[in-house]
Parts: C-alpha cells; sequence; structure tokens
C-alpha cells in the first residue's frame, strides 16, 4: 500500500517524513498538483457500480485502490504549470484528483474539507474556547467605535490578520504588532481588523499533534525583550526550542478541538504567562515542524510517517517530551516515487475560564 503526498517540489518538511518513510519501507509518491496535467496524469472509471482510478507521476503508475494514505502538505493549486493554464482548467483539475481521491478509502492528514475549515481564525478561536483553552479576549470588527471601546476594556492590545499570510507569491508573513497607544481605530472602517489582549509571556509554545501523539516545545523570551517583541517569529531571542510536558489539561483540551475539527494533524501555537497558563493562539493544521525537530530532536517526522503507514498504534510514548492521547479522524522530488508536566493554575484575568471545582 502506498503513501501519496501532495505538496511542492521545495518543501524541507515533506523531504524529512519521506526519509521516515524510507526506513519504514513504506512505498511513497510525492507529487505537486501543480503538474496536472503533464507530468503528472490521471484516470478514473465508474462503471457497473466500481470505481477504479489511476495516477501516473515520474513514470509510476498508482492505483488510487493501493493508497494507504494522504498527505495533503502544501500542494500547488492544480494545473498552475500547465501549457495554457487558466482558472477553469485549475478548477477542472482539482475537481478530477480531489474528486478521485476522496473516491478512494484512503487516511487523510488532513481531509481537505476538515482543512479548508480549520484554516478559518474566528472558527479557530471559538472551537478553543468550546474545547476548553484559555483564548485572551479578542475582538475582530469594522466598527471603528467598537474597538474603541475593547481599547478601553483591555488597554493592552496587538493587532493581527484575520486570514494569516498576506495572498501574494511567494505568501508573506504579516507579522503580530502591538497597538500604540492613543491609536484612534477609523482605519478599521476599511477592512476586518482582529484585536486581540497581549498577552505578558515568558515563553512561547509549539504543540505538534500527530494522530495519537502531542509533542510539546518551549522557547523562553529573552530576558531583554521588550513589550513590542510580540511575535516569535521575528522575536530577537537566542533561547533555543526545547521539549516541555504537556499539561493534562491542555491534553484533554486538544483532544476536543482535534476531534471536532476532524484534524489528524495540527500546529497549536500558544503563550505561556507568569502563571505557567498557556494560551491559545492559533491552530495551523499544515504547520512547518522541521525547526522544532531539529533543536529538540523531538521524533515528530518519525511520528507522521508512522502514522501516514498505518503504523502510529505500534509506537508507545518514549518519554521525549510527547503525550500520548486517542487520535482524531483518520480518514522525493516533485512527482518521483520515493522508496518514519507542569500543573496548570486556573486564570485570573477578566477573560480567562472560571475556576474548576470539584463536585
Amino acid at each position: 500500500m502506498t503513501v501519496l503526498i501532495l505538496t511542492g517540489e521545495e518543501d524541507v518538511t515533506a523531504d524529512l517524513v519521506v526519509a521516515q518513510l524510507h526506513a519504514l519501507g513504506a512505498p511513497v509518491v510525492r507529487l505537486d498538483p501543480a503538474d496536472l496535467p503533464g507530468a503528472v496524469s490521471l484516470s478514473g472509471e465508474y462503471v457497473h457500480g466500481r470505481f477504479r482510478g489511476h495516477l501516473s507521476a515520474g513514470g509510476r503508475l498508482v492505483s488510487m485502490d493501493g493508497l494507504r494514505s494522504v498527505w495533503v502538505r502544501r500542494p500547488g493549486t492544480p494545473a498552475a504549470r500547465a501549457g495554457w493554464p487558466s482558472d477553469w482548467l485549475s478548477e477542472e483539475s482539482g475537481q478530477a484528483l480531489y474528486g478521485m481521491l476522496r473516491s478512494a478509502d484512503v487516511r487523510w492528514m488532513n481531509h481537505p474539507d476538515a482543512a479548508r475549515r480549520a484554516r478559518y481564525k474566528p472558527w479557530q478561536l471559538r472551537l478553543a474556547q468550546r474545547s476548553g483553552l484559555p483564548v485572551p479576549a479578542t475582538l475582530i470588527t469594522t466598527f471603528p467605535q467598537a474597538a474603541r471601546d475593547f481599547a478601553g476594556r483591555y488597554p493592552d492590545l496587538v493587532v493581527k490578520p484575520v486570514s494569516g499570510t498576506h495572498p501574494q507569491h511567494p505568501p508573506r508573513a504579516v507579522p503580530t504588532s502591538r497597538v500604540a497607544p492613543g491609536t484612534d481605530f477609523s482605519a478599521v472602517a476599511h477592512g476586518p481588523t482582529l484585536l486581540q489582549r497581549r498577552v505578558a509571556k515568558r515563553a512561547d509554545i509549539r504543540l505538534t499533534a500527530v494522530g495519537d501523539r502531542m509533542l510539546a516545545a518551549r522557547k523562553a523570551v529573552s530576558p531583554d525583550a521588550g513589550p513590542d517583541e510580540v511575535d516569535v517569529r521575528f522575536a530577537r531571542s537566542d533561547a533555543p526550542w526545547k521539549p516541555v510536558e504537556v499539561p493534562p489539561r491542555v491534553t484533554e483540551a486538544v483532544r476536543g478541538y482535534l476531534r471536532e475539527a476532524e484534524l489528524a494533524y495540527g500546529a497549536f501555537d500558544f503563550a505561556e504567562d507568569a502563571d505557567g497558563i498557556w494560551w491559545f493562539l492559533e491552530c495551523n493544521q499544515s504547520g512547518q515542524f522541521g525547526f522544532v525537530e531539529a533543536e529538540t530532536e523531538q521524533p515528530i517526522a518519525r511520528a507522521v510517517a508512522r502514522w501516514l503507514a498505518c503504523e502510529d498504534g505500534a509506537e508507545p510514548d518514549t518519554g521525549d517530551g510527547g503525550s500520548t492521547v486517542p487520535a482524531p479522524l483518520s480518514g522525493g522530488r516533485r512527482g518521483t516515487p520515493a522508496h518514519p508536566a507542569p500543573r496548570v493554575r486556573p486564570p485570573r484575568s477578566p477573560d480567562r475560564p472560571p475556576r474548576s471545582r470539584p463536585a
């Protein structure tokens, strides 16, 4: 049974997983939908109540009946590299490819429908609340007065994009920034703006959930960091990422989040405050993990490979900073074949969840 990876050619994260799949002896085909039609071909037949589909990439023909799992890593737009690209051809190619893959009995990481829904930041915030994760007070608005009133209640705010990366090619990360005192907020009327209470954090947390595994890493904030350094991606910190145990309450909440989101993989970002509370910031359903694995030596790529090869249930917890929880929904180069805690005290600020007491 073959593992299918849908991603672009330049994807170091996928390279790490392909190497682990090599080690497991799991057959894998890696292709980019941008090469369909062209270097990638497909065919599907619906006859006599049966479906028979095939994919061809790098000179290898793969039956869709022979697929074990599909990793929708970071695929390109279908038909983007076609000889005569067009929006119509991209739509036709995407409908054909993903429609046929939906017809196959495969395990998804992550299913395209779940992945699309999981990208919505407002939905993430509400799901995190329902799952029991602490979420900083947040406002998304186009009403300037609503923004002013919110700033009156929470004077120390940050502003961040609702959608994430800027839609240019290649995509550009838009940093989270602190809102300057005395901001008028008139510009809010020109587009949805996400304002959030700034967490006075002592560390950043990246929790990578892979099927039934949770591996968390912690990066301490530099002692001389100013309050304006709010985005870990642009912070001046030399502190390394280090493995950290996942608090039991966070484990339970993330488990619920993944179950409702129907995700097999999620990269969660938290801000840890002075009380040790992990505040939910976002969950990236296709987030990078190579930078964490490089510094912590946590076996994230191996966990992904084992999940894709359907061997995830065979690996016990190894005491490497990972937690094991029940699995959520399961469901080379471009176009070429390739041969694997502290206790959290209840929050105390107005927007923190109430203290849980025994019955």
